[in-house]
């Protein structure tokens, strides 16, 4: 991908700026790398059901997994350029997919299915990432990563022309636009109440935006949460108690629920591109930067469901 930070930035390690990101760390944790060999590692998913781990190595269209007691494997290939996953309230794999341009669901079989991947008739520029919700509905960013080039999808041109935040219900077959004022929306969260949707904009604002959830399907009162440096914000995820952890260049970055920063996971990669809660106990944050794969033991428990 190309060096983004001079060497001499790229570090591992804690930097601790507030007592409550402290507290949060168990004595003497150290990151942990479970693999490297990927040319660009993004979305992991922990499957608490066999205790290991799903993450996409998007240029080499393939998806990773890796266990405790297996190690790394290959979990899928070709995978459609998958950027983003997540698992739904039934436990089943809803992925991004660059090259299809769509929304994908694996099923309990192992057949993968298309959910979405039109909007008014015309095709989706390249889901991005994507949460669901209690409800079942899936929202999910659309910017144009996957059709700037052959690198990480297939050069297309966008038939949507701008970048959106959607929601999808897979019940009723709806996708409705929530979000429009993006330059290019990236990860996104809920709080733990689902009361807020926390989306990233990796484009030229760099900063991630909170919003008010109104009815369970819509968004309003966009706010800027915090602005992400070096580099941007990319994937994030929250834990209980509403602190958010997100990635940037020098690794993850983790928030209070009011967009104070409290310290920092240093990851010694040139980008880090996003992270997820797993283990038995959902307070182990699994970490993809560039080219490997990382965990951090920590003394908090992730929100997300499953």
């Amino acid at each position: 991908m190309g060096t983004y930070r001079p060497k001499e930035e790229i570090k591992e390690g804690l930097e601790i700026y507030d007592e409550r990101f402290r507290q949060m760390l168990p004595e003497g944790v150290e990151l942990e790398r479970h693999f490297t060999g990927t040319a660009w590692a993004e979305g992991p998913v922990y499957f608490s059901d066999g205790d290991y781990v799903v993450w996409s190595d998007i240029p080499n269209d393939r998806m990773m997994r890796w266990s405790i007691s297996e190690g790394a494997s290959v979990f899928r290939v070709p995978a459609g350029y998958t950027n983003g996953n997540y698992r739904d309230r039934q436990g089943r794999l809803v992925s991004c997919e660059h090259g299809n341009r769509c929304i994908s669901r694996t099923e309990a079989d192992g057949s993968v299915v298309t959910l979405v991947d039109r909007y008014d008739g015309n095709r989706l520029n390249s889901p991005n990432d994507l949460v669901v919700k209690s409800d079942g509905t899936i929202w999910f960013t659309d910017p144009p990563y996957g059709i700037l080039s052959d690198y990480e999808g297939h050069k297309a041109e966008s038939e949507l022309g701008a970048n959106y935040v959607f929601r999808f219900d897979p019940e009723t077959g709806e996708l409705r636009i929530v979000g429009d004022d993006f330059d290019r929306p990236n990860g996104l969260c809920f709080s733990p109440d689902e009361s807020i949707l926390y989306v990233a904009d990796s484009g030229e604002p760099r900063h991630i935006r909170a919003f008010d959830v109104v009815d369970g399907e819509h968004i309003s009162n966009g706010r800027i949460f915090a602005v992400v440096r070096p580099g941007m914000p990319d994937g994030f995820r929250v834990d209980t108690k509403g602190n958010l952890f997100t990635s940037a260049w020098d690794g993850i970055q983790v928030y209070s629920p009011e967009g104070e920063l409290l310290g920092k996971v240093l990851v010694p990669e040139e980008r880090t591109a996003n992270c997820s809660f797993g283990g038995p106990d959902k307070s182990r944050l699994f970490i993809t930067a560039d080219r490997s794969l990382y965990s951090i033991k920590l003394n908090v428990t992730g929100a997300q469901t499953p």
